[in-house]
């Protein structure tokens, strides 16, 4: 006969559908699925393994990616590669996952009901449970039937042993007063009917997945039937099957729903006690299901007279609670019989869904228990279908034959127990005790980590099975105080007895927890229910109790008002383990926001473990912050583990994933002060460790803070590089997310910025050789899929483990990043990826700080002369890491310039410079940010260029970049910008074609030059070989009139001085004028007239904001120049007319109308120097005054020590002629005087040290005022001209005329020596520029 309930092709589509559904959308679950298919296939059948480990990788690529076309491909590839090979369980799971992303529904259904074709047992417990009771189960109600009369039978004597009438209800008692009078022969035939029941469901899935496979490929012909199979119901020794008639067990199955059920407001809001009796003569023995009472049905129970005696009895034995059961029981039957009367509030609902499908997809129905009868009646057989799983040999010692604790792989590839393999090794053996192999090292290696989390994995999945390898009492105990797995198998009469029996105390206890008004009576109970959730297996219906909202509001009271550490503790400890199974736990705690609060408030005093309940609770990130425990998360962190409660989760761990969340979603402030904070209290010492922890989340937890530390004070990644073990964090990567793995990624690149290069290269030596996988294969996958702002920091530290040895001639990993890193730098669509491009190749460079920062910048000044930068950051290191020790930076320079000339060469030499022209086109872009990194990349390469060997590629670098480089040093405003472009100019020129190439702009770059000579040694060493490099320099040399004023109404312009963008001149009337200079104009901006008489000279302060001025009215003037307008500030009576002045920041020196020098300080005092000679002009420098006389001699004199030397005596008169010295200049240690050719030189040089005369000027004109440059001397002559005299070659360049025939008064040069400004005797003031 078949059955006769049929399925539609929609209904069964509706749940494969929603099941695979379920599974994509949770990873966590995802993953987990992966691992128990993994175990199910021999470990030695590497074969399969490979194939299969790459199909799921490529599959979670194709889930993970937000690209279609890359996510289309990555499931082309993995479904062709599960095609290639033979088909088992896990083939079959990822293509249902697979064909589902494909949206083929039909083709996902078949692959996971080929699920339970292959392994029934698997599918229905471990894979699919919900699958198995949505769709199977409806099916299998004549083989549960048949099993619960079977049970029924063999206990039939077993009650009546205990003395019960088959008529009576069957009180529930202890499971072990049930197993001490249970005989053998019950015992060997109940785990006979066990094995017979599993082989029954197991060929009955097989029937009913091969049934609606046909169901489903029927589906589109509307007229056909497919008729339901037969239902196997006892397998027969020969191989034969017997079937059942599923018609005549109707009204037994019907039934079922009528059996008594016991009712508790307290625990039964809307569903069935989980307690079960029965009471029919039909069937005497426990349901084989757990049943549920409808609504309606629970609540026309006459529950009250239960309610109060469970609240106001007190037991103290056994006994007593039996008598109490009785009468309550008997209260029960007849409320029940009188609501007999409806049979629709009778009749269960067998199959009502659950709660939360998300718990039954973790919590099969009809699994096999995690502590099966046979393990309860101590026997060690292990026969088919039963969960006591026996571990995998690769999981096993050879040595101890217990499962590893800590493992570790020799050099010969066996893995053995370390302490029994030492111990090995301790009894002076040096070879491998399997193959007998000759151990090179003795030294163990570290942990087989992967090994020891697959382990990890496979107890957690199989927690029965850990109890029978272990005879140390210890272990033992230790492991029952791990909370395993609920189950609710129904197959075994004596796991559910023994439930049944410690329900009774449980029940009891959360009366007293929920009813109770004492405190410690409530107190007292929670230590109960905690005793027994450890000791006990808590099974989903003993879960279900608990998690109800009533027993959950009775926990959270006891938080409101214990003061009980310990009940606190263990209250924390049991709402963690509830809501870590079952959210509707979250959803009651958090219904209630004081509630939170308290738990917040509790942690916050010291109640640690509070940790592990707000983690489970979720918070937002908002909350988190407001929550303000952050020195509580601290405190959890620092703690050693073992001073702790055992929890579902550690409560460091805990603390480690509210941190990072509030790292990584918090806003950037809070981020940052979250960061400063853990780095000041030292706290990531202890973070570090979690780098190694179990849970592969918290080990990504820590490396989101230790990322966020190192990019809020760099200093701490000396140390996080020096104790973090780096090959747990590898072995995370391929389970994390996109953002995990970017992550991770970011994380290993700022270990790898040291500030030692040797260190450096360490580092990325572990990064490369540790872990299981390959590092350099993992990080090209994900850089093929990683978004597109992630690429180049993938991209560089891929290219950096690929230089680790010496540059291969092909690598295809150095050639995909190096195309990575071109491609994003000229992705505008993408100015994010540019940047981060842009810096990825500056910090290639491989220099940096302390801090992290890249030193390419302070490097490439330093190449051009300007080592004061690099020099500063040198010694604030040295001052930062000062430990007293010597340290040797030789073999640190070395390996920088050998890592430098390697890295610049790979980079240039890829497809012939192809670099150049990204880094040009980022030259053009406005992003100041982007224009920045792409400079000081290009820099440094061009740079490189110049010490690698010439292949060419310079020629490459200099078309794409030189008119962008001319540019930069023509119109930057940044000094160091002007320098750098310098540098890479440099490079240029040292190539003759380079040179040629330059010549069109020959006059940028000596205009350039010139105005960086003073500041930069380099533009000076090229202005010095550009000038050579040519007969004549008038070419360089060049100047322009660029405007003229006529102030003839104010007389001669007797002193002018230029500063900064303004040019103040003093006049023969008194006036003094300020001008600035725009375009071809002279603008005066203002004109004043204190002085009564002739300004004769004007100084200004090297702090530039004060003006002297100096007048034959006989006063000197003090002017504030620092605003807009220039007004008075002081006036300082001299007593006599003042020819000349110079000004220092404590004196003033003038030249008086009489003998000598006047001093004048400050503070009012005056006196006379060098009374015997009268003074034509003078220069005060360092401290030193140098006088030149009418009668043509020249002395320094030391206003320090009053000491006066002589550099040129004088001469008499001639003829009653004065030959006097009308100008002097003092410039880098030399003097110049101008006076009359006594002897052919009109202008001499002197040696200020030793008084000896270097060279002459012989001009034919005679020299009025004179200005010095760097390269040039200015010679103010009568008749209006201004001659140009090379100061190196003392050649005359150019001659300038004025246009009038008056005398050159007066002339200054502006601060970069550009620009000469003249006055002229007839009123007029020119401004001449080098063109």
């Amino acid at each position: 006969m078949t059955t006769t309930t049929t399925t539609t092709a929609s209904e069964i589509l509706l749940h494969t559908t929603t099941f695979i559904s379920e599974i994509v959308a949770q990873p966590d679950l995802r993953h987990s699925l992966y691992s128990t298919l993994r175990q199910k296939i021999p470990v030695s059948d590497k074969i399969t393994h490979k194939p299969l480990n790459l199909a799921a990788e490529t599959l979670e690529n194709a889930i993970s990616t937000t690209n279609p076309s890359i996510q289309s491909s990555s499931l082309r590839l993995a479904k062709k590669i599960l095609l290639l090979h033979p088909q088992n369980p896990f083939s079959s799971f990822l293509l249902s996952l697979i064909h589902h992303l494909c949206n083929q529904p039909l083709d996902a259904s078949h692959c996971l009901l080929r699920l339970y074709s292959l392994d029934p047992s698997l599918a229905r417990s471990e894979i699919s449970p919900v699958l198995f009771e949505d769709l199977f189960l409806v099916h299998l109600l004549p083989v549960l039937q048949w099993h619960n009369e079977q049970k029924s039978s063999i206990l039939k004597s077993l009650s009546m042993k205990l003395g019960y009438d088959s008529d009576e209800i069957a009180v529930v008692v202890r499971g072990t007063k049930s197993l001490s009078k249970m005989s053998g022969n019950q015992a060997s035939g109940l785990k006979e009917l066990e094995r017979n029941y599993l082989e029954v469901l197991d060929e009955n899935c097989r029937v009913l997945a091969n049934y609606f496979k046909d169901v489903l490929e029927a589906s589109e012909d509307q007229n056909a039937f497919i008729s339901p199979p037969l239902v196997v119901i006892e397998t027969v020794k020969d191989g034969d099957v017997l079937y059942h008639n599923y018609e005549d067990e109707q009204m037994k199955s019907d039934q079922l729903g009528m059996q008594n059920g016991r009712y508790n407001p307290i625990w039964a809001e809307g569903e069935a006690s989980i307690e079960f009796y029965t009471g029919t003569s039909e069937s005497k023995s426990p349901p084989f299901y757990p049943q549920r009472v409808s609504l309606r049905t629970a609540k026309i129970q006459n529950s009250g007279k239960l309610t109060t005696t469970a609240t106001t009895t007190d037991f103290n034995s056994d006994s007593e609670v039996e008598s109490w059961l009785d009468e309550n029981l008997a209260n029960y039957s007849s409320s029940e019989s009188d609501a007999e009367t409806e049979p629709q509030n009778t009749i269960m609902a067998l199959f009502e869904p659950r709660q939360s499908r998300n718990h039954k997809l973790k919590q099969p129905i009809f699994a096999e228990s995690s502590r099966s009868p046979e393990h309860i009646m101590a026997d060690t057989d292990n026969p088919p279908g039963s969960v006591k799983q026996t571990p995998p040999k690769d999981f096993v010692c050879p040595i101890t034959s217990n499962v590893f604790d800590d493992p570790v792989t020799l050099e010969t590839g066996q893995t053995y127990e370390r302490k029994a393999i030492q111990e090995w090794i301790d009894r002076g053996n040096s070879t491998c005790p399997i193959t007998r192999q000759k151990l090179h090292s003795i030294q163990l290696p570290k942990t087989n980590y992967v090994l020891k989390r697959l382990i990890a994995s496979w107890q957690e999945q199989n927690p029965g099975s850990l109890l029978c390898q272990y005879e140390n009492p210890q272990l033992e105990s230790e492991l029952k105080s791990k909370t395993t797995i609920p189950s609710t198998s129904p197959n075994s009469v004596i796991s559910q007895a023994t439930i049944d029996g410690t329900i009774t105390e449980l029940r009891l206890a959360i009366t007293n927890l929920c009813m109770s008004e004492i405190l410690k009576e409530s107190e007292m109970a929670v230590l109960q229910i905690e005793r027994f959730w450890q000791e006990a297996n808590t099974e989903l219906d003993i879960q279900t109790m608990l998690s109800k909202p009533p027993v959950i509001n009775g926990f959270v009271e006891i938080l409101f008002n214990s003061v009980d550490t310990r009940v606190l503790e263990a209250t924390v400890f049991l709402l963690s383990e509830l809501g870590s199974r079952d959210r509707s736990v979250i959803q009651t705690l958090t219904r209630v926001e004081s509630d939170v609060e308290c738990i917040v408030a509790l942690f916050k005093k010291g109640l640690l473990e509070a940790v592990v309940l707000l983690y489970i609770l979720r918070p937002s990130t908002i909350t988190l912050v407001e929550m303000d425990m952050m020195e509580s998360l601290l405190t959890v962190i620092k703690q050693e583990e073992e001073d702790l409660h055992q929890m579902c989760l550690k409560p460091k761990a805990a603390s480690v994933f509210l941190l990072g969340q509030i790292i990584r979603t918090s806003e950037e402030s809070i981020a940052s002060s979250v960061a400063s904070t853990i780095v000041s209290s030292k706290v990531f010492d202890s973070i570090i460790g979690s780098l190694v922890a179990d849970l592969t989340e918290e080990r990504i937890a820590a490396v989101g803070i230790l990322l966020r530390c190192m990019q809020e004070d760099g200093k701490c990644r000396n140390t996080i590089a020096d104790k973090a073990e780096l090959a747990p964090v590898m072995e995370s990567f391929p389970a994390a997310s996109d953002g995990e793995r970017f992550e991770i990624v970011c994380f290993l690149s700022e270990l790898a910025k040291l500030n030692r290069r040797t260190f450096n290269e360490q580092v990325l030596h572990i990064i490369k050789d540790e872990g299981t996988f390959s590092t350099m294969h993992t990080l090209l996958v994900y850089l093929q899929t990683a978004n597109q702002d992630q690429c180049p920091v993938v991209a560089g530290l891929l290219l950096q483990l690929d230089l680790l040895g010496e540059p291969r001639k092909m690598s295809i990993y150095r050639e995909e990043a190096i195309d990575i890193l071109i491609a994003c730098l000229r992705n505008s669509e993408f100015p994010a990826a540019q940047i981060a491009a842009a810096e990825t190749i500056k910090s290639l460079q491989g220099r940096f700080t302390a801090t992290g920062k890249s030193l390419t910048r302070a490097i490439l000044l330093k190449h051009a002369g300007i080592g004061k930068i690099y020099t500063n950051l040198t010694r604030m290191e040295q001052i930062i890491n000062n430990s007293g020790e010597i340290e040797d930076n030789s073999d640190e320079e070395r390996a920088a310039v050998h890592w430098e000339r390697k890295m610049a060469f790979v980079l240039v030499s890829h497809d012939f410079g192809l670099l150049f022209e990204a880094l040009a086109e980022g030259l053009g872009s406005r992003d100041a940010e982007l224009f920045s990194a792409c400079f000081e990349s290009a820099t440094w390469l061009i740079y490189m260029l110049s010490l690698l060997p010439d292949t060419g590629i310079l020629g490459a670098a200099r078309a794409c970049l030189l008119k962008r480089l001319i540019s930069i040093l023509r119109s930057a405003k940044d000094t160091e910008d002007r320098v750098l472009s310098l540098l890479a100019l440099n490079s240029f020129m040292r190539d003759p074609e380079g040179l040629h190439a330059i010549t069109p702009h020959m006059k940028d770059i000596m205009k350039g030059l010139r105005e960086l000579r003073k500041s930069c040694p380099l533009a000076f060493e090229m202005l010095k070989i550009l000038s050579e490099g040519h007969d004549t320099t008038t070419d360089f040399w060049n100047h322009k009139e660029l405007v003229q004023v006529d102030s003839i109404g104010n007389g001669e312009v007797m002193s002018i001085v230029c500063f900064r963008d303004r040019i103040f001149s003093g006049h023969s009337d008194g006036t003094i004028k300020v001008w600035t200079g725009r375009g071809s104009i002279l603008h005066l901006v203002q004109e004043v007239r204190e002085h009564t008489k002739a300004v004769t000279s004007l100084a200004v302060l090297q702090s530039g904001d004060k003006l002297f001025s100096g007048s034959l009215d006989k006063t000197a003037r003090v002017w504030s120049i620092g605003n807009e307008s220039m007004h008075c500030v002081q006036v300082h009576d001299m007593k006599d007319q003042i020819q000349n002045l110079a000004v220092s920041n404590s004196m003033l020196c003038f030249i008086p109308q009489g003998a000598g020098v006047k001093v004048h300080s400050w503070n009012g005092g005056t006196k006379l120097l060098n009374s015997n000679k009268y003074v034509k002009c003078m220069a005060l420098v360092q401290g030193k005054v140098y006088c030149g006389c009418h009668d043509n001699s020249i002395q320094e004199i030391d206003l320090a020590t009053g000491t006066l030397g002589t550099i040129q005596s004088g001469y008499r008169k001639l003829l009653g002629k004065v030959h006097s010295v009308h100008a002097l200049q003092v410039h880098n240690g030399l003097v110049y005087s101008a006076s009359s050719a006594i002897d052919g030189a009109i202008v001499k040089i002197w040696s200020a040290s030793n008084y000896g005369m270097v060279g002459s000027l012989s001009t034919t004109h005679e020299v009025r005022t004179m200005a010095v440059s760097s390269e040039l001397v200015y010679l103010g002559c009568k008749g209006g001209i201004v001659e140009i005299w090379d100061q190196k070659k003392q050649t005359k360049i150019e001659t300038l005329q004025t246009g009038t025939s008056g005398k050159v008064k007066s002339m200054d040069l502006d601060e970069n020596e550009e620009i000469l400004v003249i006055g002229t005797s007839d009123g007029r003031i020119q401004a001449w520029g080098l063109s």
